[in-house]
């Protein structure tokens, strides 16, 4: 009987690890997170996928977290069924009280934000990976809120401006249009809260806006945008532009009220060379973070590098004979 070659015995190894490998991919979560990337949320624009890492209000929320933003997608917390305001404490909203995010829940007047109009209609872009149902909630701050102090649930209005159910995920993002409240001026939160119907998840961020002081107008723009450039789908400005390789625009931070970010989306686009950005980290759960990378996703990276490495000393033995 001829003596098999070192090649199909290693081609045999593989195959019959094939099994193994992919009940372990199955086994890990599926990639379906999100957040704002226009409006650009806290979360994003202090990721290393943002631009604004450098800003000040940034370098201070990740020295407060202790790690960086990496999944900066996957600010959830399941279970909550409608009860945000018993779930997520007062002062930690923009965290949604899970000690991965305390970072953002820093109170300060300088954190990346996004010029809009008042009364104008806002596009939002929330950037995820796969199509989920589920329900948008929008609220922004009462006027007179101070963006000196922690973000209490006193500080929301009872209810939305805006309640959007199940919208289409287009080009790796859902695209959201409400008409903003029209007695905002100065700077105030955007939070948007995403009860997913078809996971147990509920999604939080904090988006921070600037609207025109009253007296100074409302300045140029799409609907609702800035009077610098901006990116956007009507109401935080018109597009002004993508990256040429990944498709992606850049968020300039605001480093004070005066100065609007263009809105950034995710640099890892699900669609190659898509007009509009999607992006995501794989999936951790609420409480792990740091690489980003879930336990199930790296057992089965390992078990693969063990059964190749077992295929190619079969090969190897083989040869020898």
């Amino acid at each position: 009987m001829p003596r098999m070659t070192a090649h199909r015995a290693a081609a045999l190894a593989v195959a019959a690890a094939s099994p193994l490998l992919l009940g372990l991919w199955a086994a890990a979560p599926a990639q379906a997170h999100g957040a704002p990337t226009d409006p650009v949320s806290r979360v994003f624009a202090c990721s290393p996928d943002g631009d604004a890492t450098g800003s000040a209000a940034c370098r201070a929320a990740v020295a407060a977290n202790g790690a960086p933003f990496t999944a900066w997608d996957n600010l959830r917390i399941a279970n909550v069924n409608g009860r945000d305001r018993q779930t997520v404490p007062d002062g930690k909203l923009c965290s949604g009280g899970l000690p991965a995010y305390q970072g953002l829940d820093l109170a300060r007047s300088d954190w990346p934000s996004t010029r809009l109009t008042p009364g104008a209609t806002l596009g939002m872009r929330y950037v995820s990976t796969i199509p989920h149902t589920g329900t948008f909630r929008l609220y922004l701050t009462k006027p007179g809120y101070d963006p000196a102090k922690p973000l209490t649930w006193a500080d929301l209005p009872e209810q939305p401006f805006a309640e959007v159910k199940d919208p289409a995920l287009t080009d790796g993002a859902y695209r959201i249009r409400a008409t903003l409240p029209s007695d905002r001026t100065g700077r105030h939160v955007l939070y948007t809260v995403w009860q997913n119907s078809s996971t147990p998840d509920t999604y939080y961020s904090c988006s921070d806006v600037v609207f025109p002081e009253a007296g100074t107008g409302a300045g140029a723009g799409s609907g609702g945008g800035s009077p610098t450039p901006a990116t956007g789908d009507g109401g935080a400005g018109a597009d002004s532009g993508k990256a040429p390789a990944s498709g992606s625009p850049s968020p300039t931070a605001e480093r004070g009220r005066a100065q609007a970010t263009e809105s950034p989306a995710d640099r890892a686009s699900t669609a190659a060379g898509a007009q509009d950005t999607s992006g995501s980290t794989p999936v951790a759960s609420t409480a792990e973070r740091g690489s980003g990378v879930s336990a199930p996703m790296m057992a089965g990276g390992a078990a693969g590098v063990l059964v190749l490495t077992g295929g190619a000393a079969l090969a190897l033995r083989l040869r020898r004979r």
